[in-house]
Order: C-alpha cells, then sequence, then structure tokens
C-alpha cells in the first residue's frame, strides 16, 4: 500500500529540524530582541566616526600626561627636598663681600696701627705765608708736640690757636705725611690807619684793629669816632677805598666820615672830593676817576648824575 505523498512505510520518515523564522519584535530562544540588519556605514559616516575616535585618543593622551606630570609633582613634594644649586650671582654677591669686608679690615687694622704707633708722627712742622708774623708766633700759638701721631693732631683746633693771632685773619692746618705737618698763615693787610693816644693803628678791610704799629708808606689815614668792624661809618668807608680804582686810592690821604652821609675824601695834593653817602658808590667810583684828570680843587660826586667841578 502506498503511503501519500510518496513516502513509503518502509522508510523511516525522517524529521526535518527546521529553526525557526524570527520576525522583527520576537524574540529569540534567551528571550532577547534580536537586532535588526544594522544598515550599512557610509564614507561620510565612517570619516566623522573616525574623527571623533582621533580626537577622544587625544582627549584620553592629555589626560593622562596630564596625571603623570601631577603625579611627578605630587611626589617631589612629598619626597625628602634635596639640596639646591646654588645661583652664579649668589656666588659672586658672596665673593665680593667676603673681598670688601677683608679691605674694611685691612683698613681699620692700618688706621690703628697709624693712629697708636709713632710711624707717621709730626717729626717736623712746615710755616707758609709768614710776612710780620714769625715762625715763633705760629708755633707758639700752635702748641704741636713734635713725635705725636699725624692722626691725633687737631688741625682745626690748631688752626683756630693760629688765627687768634692778632695779625692773622686766617691758617689752614694741614697733615703732610709721611712726616711732617703744614701750617698755612694768610695775614692781615692795612687799608686804612688812625691815631689813637697809643700810637697809629691799623686796620684791615673789615675793620679790624690788628696792630699797633706805623703805617706802611701812602696808607689813608680814617677819621671817624668809633672804627671798628662794627661801626657803619667805618664800613662806609672801607666801601668806598673798596670801589675806588687803584690809581685814585694811591692818592688818598685822608677819608673822612662824620656820618655815613657824609663822606668826603682829601688827596696828597690837596684836592677834596665830596663823596656824600656811599649809595651808587660803583657809580661814583667810576665819575671820579674821570674828573681827576680835569683841573679843579673841589670834587663833587655826591650825586652821580651830576658831577661836578669847582
Amino acid at each position: 500500500m502506498t503511503e501519500p505523498d510518496g513516502v513509503t512505510p518502509d522508510e523511516p520518515v525522517d524529521e526535518i529540524a527546521a529553526e525557526p523564522i524570527t520576525q522583527a519584535g520576537e524574540h529569540d530562544d534567551t528571550g532577547q530582541p534580536e537586532k535588526a540588519d544594522e544598515p550599512v556605514e557610509g564614507p561620510r559616516r565612517r570619516e566623522r566616526r573616525e574623527r571623533a575616535e582621533r580626537r577622544e585618543a587625544q582627549a584620553r593622551a592629555m589626560a593622562i600626561e596630564q596625571a603623570r606630570r601631577e603625579a611627578k609633582r605630587a611626589a617631589r613634594g612629598r619626597g625628602p627636598a634635596g639640596p639646591k644649586p646654588v645661583a652664579r650671582g649668589t656666588v659672586r654677591g658672596l665673593k665680593l663681600f667676603l673681598l670688601s669686608l677683608l679691605l674694611v679690615v685691612a683698613m681699620v687694622g692700618v688706621g690703628l696701627i697709624l693712629y697708636f704707633t709713632p710711624l707717621m708722627s709730626a717729626r717736623g712742622i712746615i710755616v707758609n705765608g709768614l710776612g710780620a708774623v714769625t715762625r715763633d708766633q705760629v708755633l707758639d700759638a700752635a702748641h704741636v708736640k713734635l713725635g705725636t701721631p699725624l692722626l691725633q693732631i687737631n688741625t682745626d683746633g690748631i688752626a683756630d690757636r693760629v688765627a687768634a693771632i692778632r695779625r692773622v685773619a686766617s691758617a689752614h692746618v694741614q697733615r703732610d705725611y709721611p712726616s711732617a705737618l703744614m701750617i698755612t698763615v694768610v695775614e692781615r693787610v692795612p687799608v686804612v690807619v688812625k691815631d689813637l693816644p697809643d700810637g697809629p693803628h691799623l686796620f684791615d678791610r673789615d675793620g679790624v684793629d690788628f696792630a699797633t704799629a706805623p703805617p706802611p708808606p701812602a696808607l689813608p689815614y680814617i677819621d671817624v669816632d668809633n672804627p671798628g668792624p662794627a661801626d657803619p661809618a667805618t664800613k662806609a668807608v672801607l666801601a668806598v677805598l673798596t670801589a675806588l680804582r687803584p690809581e685814585v686810592v694811591a692818592q688818598v690821604s685822608r677819608i673822612a666820615a662824620p656820618s655815613v652821609a657824609s663822606i668826603t675824601l682829601t688827596l696828597t695834593d690837596g684836592r677834596t672830593v665830596i663823596w656824600g653817602t656811599n649809595d651808587r658808590t660803583e657809580e661814583k667810583a667810576q665819575k671820579l676817576a674821570a674828573l681827576l684828570t680835569r683841573p679843579g680843587r673841589t670834587y663833587d660826586v655826591s650825586s652821580p648824575d651830576l658831577p661836578t667841578i669847582r
């Protein structure tokens, strides 16, 4: 007997195992939904994906490098601090400081030696500028003990003592190394003379009465009541003599000032100059030098704008 569909009973019927066909949205044997077929990736999408992957890789590399640096800094902070190398400028500054210190110490040492030992002491005294003042007067006033170290000598004190000599206007003292002291004096120069009961007194340009002695030739006499450096009449007379030209001063034999407003000059040949006040002294001196070249007995320059000759 023939079985339907051409299958004979003698032949076993093989079981055809057919895998179930899973439709979209259906589940497989594991119970998970199966993915639909993924779309094919095009060139542009692949290029964008690769760029994104490169950026991600670069960002990861930078993050790793930053983490490495942070770890290294942290390790340095925790680790034992090693000795830092000394800067070249610091070494140079230290050498300069030590050299300066040595020089200062050496100078102090030399100074102490010179100050406390007779290595450089005053073995001689040189005096310059002497005229009417004698060397013995200067040495007596200076009062310097020979053999004293030069650095121990008070030069200002010596200058003050020498300047106290009546005829000395000023004195300068300096150390002349290695073994001498130099004293330079400036003597007072007489400008006018005044007869007083004890004899003629010489006055310098400051009105200082510095000597009682015979006056030099052609020195003019001064007629004021109280001659001295603080007397207004004396100051006025000396201002006039200082303003006059040398050739005119040489002709003046006497200058009188009963007051500062009535100054008169008497020349060696008897002529008279009416000066008046000591205002506009320079102008009057110029006008008088020109007037004296003309004949006359009285020359009035009290008003330099209208000088007269009589």
